[in-house]
């Protein structure tokens, strides 16, 4: 048995975002058929729409998403039909050596994310006869999508579905870079390279674990402006600016902390977070791209400068998802406000290329049942 679904893919590198008609599988042994009410429009998409980013062609995009739980198969424990759920980009299986060390994001189930494919070498999305994989295993890009248990956190009926999206990679990922793999610490001084998805959350990241100075550095006056709702103390235009500030209200001490969530990689923004941290300083990577650490490595000796990559922030979805969305109900994490726009699924180039143009901070997609 099988059904249709309406989804937007990408049938090879460099083309644009196109709707189709999918035959989608029934639920196997663990696995879990969604209904997904909305999707985000993460970064992560358009790198692998552009061809920067390693994946499987054609594919369904979207690995941001929340909705309803209409099907399971054998032996589905997390979850129950009816559930309002939450994809997890990365799943979490919960016994592998890294999920069983509190380390979900590391997980072993993660492996096929670049190909779209099931533990067992199979697809659940298929077009006129073809094998289409989904973006991280999901492809919430889709009215339905089938995924296995391990992408699926429940969360409370009353949290908005648009709202339950972002906590799917963007919100954790900026969240967690700041409070997990950089380990801010209060009363420290921390930069911020880029002030989108990603960065207005490490923005609020940092704010909660009690930073004193929260520096954000954008080029678009809109990002800066919004990093400031989200707690950003001062913002700067250009990395230059936000040195000679950190160097003056630091007394040359220079921050503790720089987390690089610009859209693309590369290495200049790497040199200047480098720059702007002191003794002990740590650069925390997030972003993706093509930039390259070749450092003399006599300053990092010296200074004892560490740099840390960072995936999913460092959170573990099945804690740290419902640990967001509690701060979020609770009026310690803006969510509401990251939402710049929502767009229909024949929207997605649109949304993408406002994405691109620095007039969103995040833009959603409804999907229409």
């Amino acid at each position: 048995m099988s059904m249709t679904t309406r989804a937007a893919i990408c049938r090879e590198a460099g083309r644009p975002w196109e709707i189709a008609e999918l035959e989608l599988d029934e639920p196997r042994a663990n696995e879990v058929r969604i209904r997904i009410e909305v999707a985000g429009l993460c970064h992560s998409d358009d790198h692998v729409q552009k061809g920067a980013a390693r994946m499987r062609f054609p594919v369904v995009g979207g690995h941001e998403g929340a909705g309803v739980v209409e099907a399971v198969g054998d032996g589905v424990t997390r979850v129950a039909v009816g559930d309002h759920v939450v994809c997890a980009f990365i799943p979490a299986c919960g016994t592998c050596r890294y999920c069983s060390t509190g380390r979900q994001n590391l997980c072993d189930a993660g492996k096929n994310a670049s190909t779209g494919e099931f533990a067992d070498g199979t697809f659940r999305f298929h077009l006129d006869g073809e094998d289409i994989g989904g973006m991280c295993v999901l492809g919430t890009f889709s009215q339905h999508l089938v995924v296995s248990e391990f992408s699926c956190i429940p969360i409370p009926d009353d949290i908005p579905f648009d709202v339950a999206a972002l906590v799917g990679c963007g919100v954790p990922t900026g969240w967690g870079s700041a409070v997990h793999a950089a380990g801010v610490r209060p009363g420290q001084t921390v930069v911020i390279y880029g002030a989108g998805g990603v960065g207005s959350n490490a923005v609020q990241g940092a704010r909660y674990a009690g930073a004193k100075n929260v520096v954000a550095v954008d080029p678009v006056a809109f990002k800066r402006d919004m990093a400031k709702v989200f707690g950003a103390t001062h913002t700067f235009a250009d990395a230059a600016a936000a040195r000679e500030f950190v160097v003056e209200t630091t007394w040359g001490e220079l921050a503790d902390h720089a987390i690089i969530t610009v859209g693309v990689l590369h290495d200049e923004v790497i040199d200047q977070a480098i720059q702007v941290v002191g003794k002990s300083g740590q650069v925390t990577i997030t972003a993706v791209g093509n930039g390259s650490i070749d450092h003399n490595p006599g300053p990092f000796i010296g200074f004892q400068r560490r740099v840390q990559g960072a995936i999913f922030g460092g959170c573990n979805p099945l804690f740290d998802v419902p640990r967001l969305l509690g701060l979020y109900r609770s009026g310690d994490l803006k969510l509401d406000e990251l939402i710049t726009r929502r767009y229909r699924l024949e929207e997605i180039n649109e949304g993408y290329q406002d994405m691109l143009d620095g007039k969103n901070v995040r833009g959603v997609i409804l999907l229409e049942h």
